[in-house]
């Protein structure tokens, strides 16, 4: 079980630690499985353990992730879990500094661009999944006027309808409701624009 509710980055040397391709998908990965040991995720990211197991320690390294109680007989397996239940990283903690700033949009690109990949996947392989998940998986774009105040008020509603969700979910399959159960990604963003 994680140490921590919710992880907000606020320091320069965590968020470059975080802001790796390799680093983000590993602890994507491993949010998702809850535990999982480098031999797993190298087979999942097609890398090598030795490779995994470094980027891993990084990740330990910056409080990231935490060892976790073994899963199985075997002590030479070191089982790893995310430290919190969730990872923030939010503008106001990098502005004041251009290096800062810099690092925060090259690393806001890089998680956009893998999301962006895991989209275009499932778009790809929608054709495989079955009628009822086909019509429940949505993508919709909404354009409201709001202003800042209300715009982060919807953020903080939109953060409690999924951790209601994700608890839900996570309860079901603890006790064993695992039949028809798969993860899920919703991406969310808010900003605003002119036409």
């Amino acid at each position: 079980m994680p140490s921590q509710e919710n992880r907000r980055i606020t320091d320069l040397g965590t968020l470059k630690a975080l802001a790796h391709p390799l680093r983000i998908q590993l602890y994507r990965l491993l949010y998702i499985a809850r535990t999982a040991t480098a031999s797993q995720l190298s087979e999942q990211v097609d890398e090598a353990v030795s490779l995994v197991s470094y980027h891993l320690r990084k990740l330990a390294d910056h409080g990231l992730i935490e060892p976790a109680e073994p899963q199985s007989g075997d002590g030479r397996e070191r089982w790893w879990q995310p430290a919190s239940d969730g990872l923030s990283i939010h503008d106001e903690d990098f502005r004041d500094a251009p290096e800062k700033a810099a690092a925060h949009t090259a690393a806001s690109r890089l998680i956009y661009e893998q999301r962006s990949e895991l989209y275009r996947r499932h778009l790809d392989e929608r054709p495989h999944w079955g009628a009822d998940w086909k019509s429940a998986s949505f993508d919709s774009e909404y354009l409201a006027r709001l202003t800042a105040p209300e715009l982060a008020e919807l953020s903080k509603d939109v953060h409690v309808l999924l951790k209601k969700y994700d608890e839900k979910g996570r309860a079901a399959e603890a006790a064993g409701d695992t039949e028809g159960r798969e993860n899920v990604a919703l991406h969310v963003y808010g900003f605003p624009f002119r036409v």
